[in-house]
């Protein structure tokens, strides 16, 4: 069955490939007697290039020509099939086959903004697409272009490989998670390594950097992509250049851009009236002689709209938040140079605000304002024939404004306020005619939530900067050996981050009162003795790290014939030092150091052979066990270049195999507060260890004790990885392009606390050994179609798919009589719980069924399956339920395509296999005064109803134990598909530009987040089971791009 299957798919993929291009394989036989094709080559703003070249692809002897002073040509071609090729330094080159045309313009596009096509930035240099024998994608930097402040955003579904997804839409709090080709370890540090001009920084780092700014971005997954990176690429590299200065005239190009953001959803609540019934229904279904919160006459006046102040009915989230707010964003860079110097400056400015409101009687403005700004200067010096220097500064900076907890803990604090109990503020009156402050509602002693309070009681501010130098020099050896080049950097950063707060006690006030024939009422104060009327200062977190990095490399290539062979050797050394350490361990350099080297070997552009190594040492182990060796094997086959493939390949333009193997170390294992292994880490003056000494009548003493929170244990070593890649890479007609890569990753060595050590050892820490195993396996695909009608319109369509399992093979566990409980063999990021069957019907069946051990439950409670069958629900019937936490599939797609001046693209990204627990205890209505969900209030179990498969239990007041174990009851599917991005753009004519002095002006109009398909509605499903955070954003934006020459 599977072959068939198999048969059938292969089938379907061959015809669709024949079908798309029938049209070229019914010409194959129609060939034209020789002519002479004439035309023009033009630049991006119209205007004729001169000397490019053009060639007839394949032609013996070579036909070529070159254009004209005012870029004219004409060459001669044999056939309609024939390829123009189109070259010019600076730009793109082209490939276009003749056809019945007589005429072929062509314009060339600057290599700046299709460099990815033809080369991959790769560690330490650069190769052609076509010679890379590591699992290398780079991400078009167009693809990178959304309206977001935060890099981060841009890249979910964008790369195949790249595991990404977005938890919050916070302004400063919304950075992506993302992983490469999923995670095989439960050490601390399971992120890739971010470089960005060969400088180690931070997601937030990353997130600050301007796609204006980036030149390329690559992802290595991949041993021997990574091997030269050591132990800090274990967990896969993401690698970003920046731009440089090119030899010209100043160029300056301005973005603008101006957009709404809104909340992609909000969750639902229930009106008050519904919320006060039901409250009522919580505490009568659980005890009928119980007391119920709200009369009749309560409930009537509310609905009736009396009083407001008296019968509060408020909508918290419309009183703390507003519908939508607006950002802007700004980037202008120059660029220019001569045959010294080159230069590439920019700085950028980006403001986003919160949806947070602001009271007017306050004189500052508590919503969310963070305003980040960056500065680059790139400058390239040609100090002699052979030595060029490049000098690279930049700096980031966020200066943020906003609520004392953050914009997240607003929304949450909007869910735990009860709607009826009090209004947000009481007007004056004649009673507090001289009350300078705001009279916030409460009730009580005052200690229920008043979001409106909490928002407006003060504000934080915090900086972050990050400031980045260095120095790189490249020496041309040839005079010693032709193909010899050395290469040394430099680079030192300071990041640095401080909060403040101020903030003022609120007034709170309580109804004490209401006289219903005046229509009056009566408030006290209820914390007068601390509330204030001045805003009070305090101080937060201090940090300051440095940062100093160098490498020096040497560099050698050469060929002979049909030989091809290059090599290099890189050191490197890295020293960081954390100011605010708060112990003398940590207070003491972190320092690594690193010997790499590769060396590659291609026959032909056909055959490739490529082998690296890593020599890594760390701090944390022991001297046996301080340096490690990672040594990977790469070959390649370019099928598509041997002389039986040349009939086929007008079909099939490109196949190429691949397949690397090798080892990866890691040192980020364990806890990063664990920095040496081999060491015992000792408190000589531990309180938790005091003694005291006395009888407590007459003079007594104590003395703090030692406590050991770490053992020494020299054996501690590297966690090690080995990883295998198969990939297969095709192109057909010129035009279709689809590389799939297949991998395999085994990891030993990781480090975890010893189970088996007995207590009565006394020991007062874990011991830890490398005694963990996991592993992980997948395929990524990508797709890339691009195709040109004519001069006028054209067209292009991408995806990518990844699928990555990881799993444990040896974990040190109980040993347990139930098979199920074992994790290995389970994801990394497996659930836990119980199977939830259904509700109870009424308390006879629930006092007839297998006990469950969680308090008091009844009818309309979760009822659980007795999985061992020993009459009692336990821990030993949790099983593993739902999917893994982190998405095992993620997916992207999208087309764009262009008529004439205008333009237009839309992305889809989508993510599957991964399952979120919505936490009960946060989501229980009425206990705290939590609010209640318009979905559980319209689907819930009761006395009425009895649906045992509502969504939400029998109410009740308090939290319910039985209901809110992890269990399959409130297991949610985490998988979507989401239009992610759509933009059209339109590009004002050549003549019109001329006009205006530029050389390019493009207006266009954007949308991320438009919508999403999913079996999940209570919130956005990205944002998993935190659903009542700061929602994530739809954003509609105008800009504007024009560039002066």
């Amino acid at each position: 069955m599977k072959k068939t299957l198999v048969l059938i798919a292969l089938s379907m993929v061959c015809n669709f490939v024949f079908a798309l291009k029938s049209g070229e394989m019914k010409t194959l036989n129609k060939i034209a007697a020789p002519r002479i094709i004439t035309g023009t080559v033009l630049d991006e703003t119209g205007a004729g290039i001169p000397n490019v070249t053009i060639s007839v692809e394949g032609s013996k002897p070579k036909r070529a020509a070159m254009t004209s002073p005012d870029g004219k040509y004409s060459i001669q071609v044999n056939s309609d099939l024939e390829v123009l090729i189109f070259s010019y330094v600076g730009y793109a080159t082209q490939k276009i086959t003749v056809g019945e045309k007589n005429t072929v313009n062509v314009k060339l596009i600057p290599d700046d903004k299709n460099a990815l096509e033809e080369v991959a930035v790769v560690a330490f240099g650069t190769q052609k697409k076509n010679d890379l024998v590591g699992a290398v994608t780079s991400i078009k930097v167009s693809d990178l272009k959304i309206p977001s402040s935060n890099l981060t955003t841009a890249l979910a579904g964008r790369a195949a490989g790249l595991i990404a997804y977005q938890r919050s839409g916070e302004p400063g709090q919304d950075n992506a998670n993302f992983f490469i080709r999923g995670v095989t370890t439960f050490g601390y540090k399971n992120s890739p390594l971010i470089l960005i001009d060969g400088m180690e920084l931070t997601t937030t780092d990353l997130a600050r950097l301007q796609p204006d700014d980036i030149a390329s971005f690559s992802i290595m997954k991949d041993a021997t992509s990574t091997a030269l990176y050591g132990a800090r690429g274990a967990n896969g590299v993401i690698l970003v250049t920046t731009k440089q200065g090119k030899v010209g005239k100043a160029e300056i190009t301005l973005r603008l851009e101006n957009s709404l953001s809104s909340a992609v959803k909000n969750v639902e609540m229930a009106d008050p009236i519904t919320y006060m019934k039901q409250s009522n229904e919580s505490i009568l279904t659980r005890n009928p002689l119980g007391t119920i919160l709200y009369s009749d006459e309560k409930i009537a006046n509310t609905a009736a709209g009396v009083n407001p102040i008296i019968y509060p009915a408020n909508d918290w989230r419309q009183l703390v938040f507003k519908d939508y707010t607006m950002n802007q964003r700004a980037n202008l860079n120059v660029t220019g140079g001569g045959e010294v110097a080159k230069y590439f400056v920019s700085g950028s400015l980006n403001k986003d605000n919160g949806m947070l409101k602001v009271d007017p009687r306050n004189n500052f403005n508590n919503n969310i304002d963070l305003t980040s700004y960056s500065l680059r200067s790139n400058v390239t010096i040609n100090l002699t024939k052979s030595t060029e220097m490049i000098v690279r500064l930049s700096g980031n900076f966020d200066d943020y404004t906003g609520p004392l907890d953050g914009g997240a803990d607003m929304y949450k604090k909007v869910m735990r306020s009860n709607p009826v109990l009090f209004p947000q503020y009481y007007p004056i009156d004649a009673a507090h005619a001289f009350v300078k402050h705001i009279m916030y509602g409460n009730y009580g002693d005052g200690s229920y939530t008043n979001p409106y309070a909490d928002l407006t009681r003060g504000y934080k501010n915090y900086s972050r900067s990050l400031m980045l130098a260095q120095l790189e020099v490249k020496q041309d050896l040839s005079a010693l050996a032709k193909g010899l080049s050395f290469r040394v950097m430099m680079n030192t950063n300071r990041a640095s981050f401080f909060d403040v707060r101020r903030s003022y006690n609120p007034y709170l006030y309580t109804l004490d009162g209401y006289d219903p024939m005046a229509n009056t009422y009566f408030i006290s104060n209820i914390n007068e003795a601390t509330g204030t009327e001045y805003l009070d200062y305090g101080e937060g977190e201090k940090t300051l790290n440095s940062t100093f990095y160098m490498e020096s490399m040497l560099n050698y290539s050469t060929s002979y014939k049909k030989h091809g062979f290059s090599g290099l050797l890189v050191y490197m050394m890295q020293n960081n030092i954390n100011a605010n350490a708060g112990d003398l361990q940590q207070s003491l350099p972190f320092r690594n150091v690193g010997l790499s080297g590769r060396a590659t070997y291609n026959y032909d552009s056909r055959y490739y052979l490529e082998y690296n190594f890593g020599y890594n040492g760390s701090e944390r182990f022991a001297e046996k066990n301080r340096f490690g060796f990672f040594p990977s094997v790469g070959l390649a086959w370019s099928i598509s270049n041997e002389k039986f493939f040349e009939k086929i390949k007008p079909i099939v333009n490109n196949l190429r195999l691949r397949a690397t193997y090798g080892f990866v170390g890691n040192d980020a294992i364990g806890r990063p507060e664990d920095r040496f292994f081999y060491l015992s880490n000792v408190n000589m003056n531990a309180t938790e260890r005091a003694a005291f000494f006395g009888n407590g009548q007459g003079p007594s003493f104590g003395l703090n004790g030692v406590n050991i929170s770490r053992y020494a244990n020299a054996d501690i070593t590297w966690e090690e990885s080995t990883k295998t890649n198969l990939a297969l890479e095709v192109g057909l007609f010129n035009k279709l392009k689809i590389t799939a890569d297949f991998y395999s990753e085994q990891r030993k060595n990781i480090l975890m606390e010893r189970s088996a050590i007995p207590v009565t050892m006394g020991l007062t820490a874990a011991v830890r050994s490398n005694v963990g195993e996991a592993s992980g396996k997948g395929m990524d695909i990508s797709m890339d179609y691009q195709h040109s009608v004519n001069q006028d319109l054209w067209f292009s369509a991408t995806g990518n798919f990844t699928y990555a399992k990881s799993k444990f093979t040896v974990f040190e566990e109980p040993v347990y009589d139930e098979k199920y409980r074992s994790v290995i063999g389970k994801p990394i990021f497996q659930e836990y719980g119980y199977i939830a069957e259904r509700l109870f019907v009424d308390d006879a069946e629930a006092l007839n069924s297998p006990r469950q051990n969680f308090g008091i439950y009844g009818g309309g409670d979760i009822k659980y399956t007795d999985v061992n069958r020993d009459g009692q629900i336990t821990e030993a019937d949790k099983v593993p339920i739902g999917n893994s936490k982190l998405p095992e599939i993620v997916y992207g797609f999208g087309f764009s395509g262009g008529y004439k001046n205008f333009d237009l693209s839309a992305f889809f990204q989508g993510l599957a296999n991964e399952s979120f627990w919505i936490d009960p205890n946060i989501t229980s209505p009425f206990n705290n005064q939590t609010q209640l969900l318009k979905a559980y209030a319209d689907s819930h179990w009761s006395e009425d109803s009895r649906d045992v498969y509502a969504l939400w239990p029998r109410l009740s007041p308090n939290i319910n134990v039985n209901n809110n174990q992890i269990s399959t009851w409130f297991m949610r599917d985490g998988a979507f598909l989401r239009l992610k991005q759509v933009e059209l753009g339109y590009k004002i004519p050549e003549k019109l530009q001329k006009r205006l002095h530029t050389s390019s002006f493009r207006i266009y109009v954007n949308a991320t987040n438009l919508f999403n398909i999913s079996k999940f509605n209570l919130w956005d499903v990205e944002m998993g089971g935190d659903g009542l955070g700061y929602p994530i954003q739809r954003v509609f934006n105008v800009g504007l791009n024009i560039s002066l020459k």
